[in-house]
């Protein structure tokens, strides 16, 4: 790991970002969120509807960022220049995320801030969030990867934040609780942080780490094939 090279993927990367609408866009969407609910008035919001706005600031936010602009380099081939230079992979990955990590931590804290941080001043809440952030990280780096341009970014972006940022939204659909579709879905990550706050077990940590080793073995994956494709 070289902290010169690092700084040097940062610095680039957060002046693209500053010259993107489209990214500059995408910190505000769960602070609107946050806005919104904080209309409805004094009522407490479900622990669920507060996941939302959390699962939306992972998958818009982490997620989308980092994907977009890894498609981005790929379209333009400038990845290739970076793949081949000195800086190894875990340069490449500690200096872009830092620009994603930092926007992520302003809009998400702006926005529980708004409907209230309390429920989430917990230790093992605060470690299923940062596992959180990086199963979206990495699993946006992969993807970027993968789609090879910003055309195809767009068409995978949508059902990836859906299925993995909006989850939550699914238990108002009124399934039957002892349905499969939702005994799968409470074992994505979104409700496996959800289910954090309900019992004292470290049993959904563990499961959310699970989707953390798989979304990095698809972006190392990804990773390999961009690599021999150059």
């Amino acid at each position: 790991m070289n902290i010169q090279r690092i700084t040097a993927i940062f610095e680039k990367d957060i002046r693209d970002f500053m010259k993107n609408m489209v990214l500059l866009a995408m910190p505000v969407l769960p602070f609107v969120m946050a806005l919104f609910y904080n209309l409805i008035g004094d009522v407490q919001l479900p622990l669920t509807l507060i996941y939302v706005i959390v699962g939306a600031g992972f998958s818009v936010v982490t997620l989308g960022i980092i994907m977009i602009m890894m498609a981005e380099e790929n379209e333009k081939k400038t990845l290739r220049g970076l793949i081949q230079s000195p800086a190894t992979l875990l340069d490449i990955i500690i200096g872009k995320s830092l620009v994603t990590g930092l926007i992520t931590l302003i809009s998400l804290v702006l926005s529980l801030m708004i409907i209230g941080i309390e429920p989430f001043m917990n230790f093992r809440v605060i470690i299923g969030l940062v596992l959180l952030f990086f199963f979206f990280l990495l699993l946006g780096i992969g993807i970027g990867l993968f789609s090879k341009s910003l055309a195809a970014t767009s068409a995978y972006m949508m059902p990836v934040i859906f299925l993995f940022g909006f989850t939550p939204l699914i238990s108002f659909f009124g399934l039957d609780e002892d349905s499969i579709a939702l005994n799968i879905i409470n074992r994505f990550p979104v409700m496996q942080a959800v289910e954090i706050h309900d019992n004292s077990s470290w049993l959904p940590l563990g499961i959310i780490a699970v989707w953390v080793i798989g979304a990095a073995l698809f972006m190392y994956t990804c990773f390999k094939k961009t690599v021999k494709d150059d």
